[in-house]
């Protein structure tokens, strides 16, 4: 009897503990899962309805605030259309705006913080290459793919496979201005005011080599800083060298003042003013004032192009915010419009979207039209239009 009590009880005692260490291990496995869901793992599909996001970088404050802002019309725009059609396998499409005053001291940080991010699985911006580019490093090492939508340095996508953009390059943006410059209007001595970043730098060297081969002299050339206000010192040097076209490699804030500024040194009208594309946007004319009249510029995107794709997306943008596109907006929802083709195609994980990205041909875009990404991960074959200021708005120009 007291043998058959001992049996009783080990068998009693091995099934408390059987028992114990299934729920140990239930427990355990429901810790994984949690910290596996909490890591966005491979164990923890994202619910039907939760969002896809991009992160956004970019400037909402600061001289540059108001390319952020021209991008956020366009992003708003582009997501609308994009969840009015089922967003993302039924997610919704959405976006992380983190303001970074297109300054490269801020976009490291930035870009750490969306790395480490399992919800973010794209990255749109900087604005400026100098600024996008200290970022880049970050986003290659982690996977993460960065689309450049407003970077046209030459070296942006050099940093590996993971940076691609739907800009055009200044290797292209520059020499056109040239052209524009010395064989359409026929200037031949030239002044070159450009901004003291490797941009700014860039894309000088690059419109001067083409306007030499072109037969153009270049008679002064004067570099300033991102945070100058007052132009009258170089503008004077610029005045002394008597050109007959000044040539601004500038954003819209600073080349608005050298406008303005021009005329109280002695600039007169039988001198061109010439700036690169990316002064087009409405606040260069706000700023400017009568001063921008007259002035001429090459741009990627006109809202009166008569191209279908162009028409559609700014009657669209029209009925949204009752006014015009610029490039900013439109190359903003072309940025989104492509991600969001990427990921219906292949996928919302980080690496199916790089590898998306180089396998997708014949994208849809307001700029490009249809439009594939080359070897050198920017889109082919960019579309360019010469615009000049007239009765307070840009125009189309053709000699």
């Amino acid at each position: 009897m007291a043998n058959t009590k001992r049996s009783a009880s080990r068998i009693r005692l091995a099934a408390l503990s059987a028992l114990a260490l299934a729920l140990a291990l239930t427990a355990c496995g429901k810790s994984n899962a949690a910290q596996t869901s909490a890591q966005g793992g491979a164990g923890a599909p994202p619910a039907a309805n939760e969002p896809v996001l991009i992160g956004v970088t970019g400037p909402l404050t600061g001289d540059n605030a108001e390319y952020g802002k021209q991008w956020r019309k366009g992003f708003d725009l582009a997501l609308e259309e994009i969840n009015g059609d089922g967003g993302i396998d039924g997610r919704p499409l959405e976006y992380v705006f983190e303001d970074t005053q297109s300054d490269p001291k801020q976009t490291p940080a930035v870009a750490q913080k969306f790395v480490a991010n399992p919800k973010i699985v794209a990255v749109i911006g900087d604005f400026s290459s100098p600024a996008s580019m200290a970022a880049s490093p970050i986003y290659q090492r982690s996977g993460l793919v960065q689309l450049g939508i407003t970077n046209s340095h030459p070296e942006f996508t050099n940093t590996g496979d993971y940076i691609w953009s739907n800009s055009s390059n200044q290797k292209d943006d520059a020499p056109y201005l040239a052209k524009l410059a010395v064989s359409e209007l026929g200037r031949k001595r030239l002044a070159v005011l450009h901004l003291n970043t490797d941009w700014g730098k860039t894309s000088a060297d690059l419109f001067i080599g083409k306007a030499r081969e072109l037969g153009a002299e270049i008679v002064a050339q004067e570099a300033y800083l991102s945070n100058e206000k007052d132009f009258r010192p170089i503008l004077t040097k610029a005045l002394d060298a008597d050109p007959d076209a000044l040539i601004l490699i500038s954003y819209y804030n600073d080349g608005a003042l050298i406008a303005q500024q021009r005329l109280s040194v002695g600039f007169g009208e039988a001198v061109a003013v010439v700036g690169i594309g990316s002064i087009y946007s409405p606040q260069f004319i706000r700023l400017g004032g009568e001063a921008a009249e007259g002035v001429y510029t090459s741009t990627r995107f006109y809202p009166g192009d008569p191209r279908p794709e162009v028409q559609r997306f700014v009657e669209k943008y029209r009925e949204k915010y009752n006014e015009d596109p610029d490039t900013f907006s439109a190359v903003a929802y072309d940025g989104i419009k492509i991600l969001a083709q990427v990921m219906r195609e292949y996928g919302t994980e980080r690496k199916a979207i790089r590898d998306g990205l180089e396998a997708i041909r014949d994208l849809d875009t307001v700029l490009y039209g249809k439009a594939s990404f080359g070897p050198d991960r920017r889109l082919e074959n960019p579309h360019f239009v010469n615009l000049i200021v007239q009765n307070g708005k840009f125009e189309l120009w053709q000699p």
